[in-house]
C-alpha cells in the first residue's frame, strides 16, 4: 500500500471484532514507531502494549468512559520518558516526537488491515496508576488496535487545499 493511499483511506475505528491481533503485526506497528524521526534522534519514548482485558477495561474508563476501547484486543500507550527538552522553535520535543511516531503507527495498523483510533481524551493520572507509570513520565496518547467491525474505509470530510494553504506569507 502506498503512503497516500493509507493516509486517504485511514479512519478512526471505534468498533472491533473479538479477534486477537497477530504478534507479527504488533511488532511491525512498534517497529515503525522505532524508526520514526525524533528531535536530535533522542527517541525519548516508551510504548506500553496492553493485552490484559481487565487492564484495557480500566483504560477505557480512564479515557472518559470511551467504552469502545474495551472492545479492542490491544491498547498501545505512548509515553514521553523526558519532557523538558524544548526545540528551538519553542515546541516541547516530546509532543512532536510522539505525534510523529503515533501517526506512523496508526498508518501501519491501517496498512496491515487493522483499525485504530488516536485517543487524546483521557485522564493522565489514572492511566499512570493503572500502568504503574512513574510520575516523571508523560502519557501522550493511546490507541486501541484490532480488527474493525465493519468497513475500514470511511470517507472523511476535509477542507480544500485553498482553505489551508498559502504561499510566501500567511494570508
Amino acid at each position: 500500500m502506498d503512503v497516500f493511499k493509507a493516509i486517504s483511506e485511514r479512519s478512526s475505528i471505534r468498533s472491533y471484532v473479538d479477534k486477537e491481533v497477530e504478534q507479527e503485526k504488533i511488532d511491525k506497528i512498534l517497529e515503525v514507531a522505532r524508526l520514526s524521526p525524533s528531535a536530535s534522534n533522542k527517541q525519548r519514548w516508551k510504548f506500553i502494549v496492553v493485552k490484559n482485558k481487565e487492564t484495557i477495561n480500566k483504560l477505557a474508563i480512564a479515557s472518559r468512559n470511551q467504552l469502545f476501547i474495551a472492545e479492542a484486543p490491544i491498547v498501545i500507550v505512548a509515553c514521553a520518558v523526558e519532557s523538558s527538552h524544548v526545540m528551538t522553535c519553542g515546541q516541547p520535543a516530546y509532543t512532536v516526537d510522539l505525534s510523529i511516531a503515533f501517526s506512523y503507527m496508526l498508518l501501519e495498523a491501517h496498512a496491515l488491515g487493522l483499525g485504530a483510533c488516536w485517543i487524546g481524551a483521557f485522564f493522565e493520572e489514572p492511566v499512570k496508576e493503572i500502568l504503574n507509570i512513574p510520575p516523571s513520565i508523560k502519557v501522550v496518547a493511546l490507541t486501541p488496535i484490532g480488527y474493525a467491525k465493519g468497513e475500514l474505509v470511511v470517507p472523511k470530510k476535509r477542507k480544500t487545499l485553498s482553505e489551508i494553504v498559502c504561499y510566501e506569507e500567511y494570508q
